[in-house]
């Protein structure tokens, strides 16, 4: 019996990557289904599947872009026939890359718009389409995956951080409102050596940033998608049962150099 056992499990941008991890980390603790969303990479989805299905639960496979209200609800429905749902975790996020912060000309409104939309207003739609089969789960849990560059306005842009601010801010108050029946908690990791990252820049640079990470970090490591996962999966399962309105820092330390955080 695993600590998932019976237990169904939404995770949007569930195909790579972070929602990846989460996702077969839940069924090899005994999940008994999983709903991957994902947007555009079903090649990458499908092999995710096929993990999760080697661990032991079932799997549903949804294309939905979650900035869009619909494709919420019909991420949501893949849900449905199972009569509950145990847990959402809001993976799904995306960002413009633009280091140098005090270069304002990098970001459009455009871009704070389509930011915005993934990282902030569809955890919002997702919860909204997903609320009564949480309800029916006995005490449903939201997982929003947000970023420490929300706590400490870092980050890949000033769009970024401050989409990510809004999230943890939301968390609280969705934690205040949909309490006793769902509890919703956040994760705010650090830097995660994921294709997204490696994505965003050449390998020399790349390797580069991941090396200033190990040293400088106060727990001289570079963290992976599973390392994060398991704190995200601490926070939907049940040891977490009496936590709600929680940000947790997942960024072995990195913030003990900020500022504002070290008396938090």
């Amino acid at each position: 019996m695993g600590e998932f056992d019976g237990k169904v499990i939404l995770v949007t941008g569930g195909g790579t990557g972070l929602g990846a991890a989460i996702a077969i980390g839940a069924a090899k603790r005994g999940a008994k289904a999983l709903i991957l969303n994902y947007s555009k990479s079903r090649k990458e989805a499908e092999a995710t599947a096929k993990a999760v299905e080697a661990a032991g639960a079932e799997v549903k496979l949804v294309q939905g872009d979650v900035s869009d209200d619909a494709d919420c609800r019909k991420i949501a429905a893949a849900a449905a026939p199972y009569g509950k749902l145990d847990a959402l975790a809001n993976n799904a996020g995306t960002t413009k890359h633009v280091p140098k912060h005090a270069d304002l000309d990098g970001l459009s409104k455009e871009d704070f718009l389509r930011i915005f939309a993934t990282n902030t207003v569809a955890p919002f739609q997702m919860v909204r389409a997903c609320r009564s089969l949480l309800e029916a789960s006995g005490l449903g849990s939201v997982l929003m995956t947000s970023s420490i560059a929300g706590v400490t306005g870092s980050g890949s842009s000033v769009a970024y951080a401050a989409s990510k601010g809004a999230l943890n801010t939301m968390t609280l108050s969705l934690a205040r409102a949909l309490a006793p029946k769902i509890r919703v908690n956040a994760i705010c990791p650090g830097f995660i050596d994921t294709r997204w990252f490696s994505d965003a820049y050449d390998k020399e640079t790349a390797e580069r940033l991941r090396e200033n990470v190990r040293t400088t970090t106060p727990l001289r490591v570079v963290s992976t998608a599973e390392d994060i996962a398991d704190a995200a999966l601490f926070l939907i399962g049940d040891a977490s049962r009496r936590i709600t309105g929680e940000t947790l820092l997942v960024d072995a330390g990195s913030h003990l150099g900020a500022a504002a955080l070290r008396a938090r």
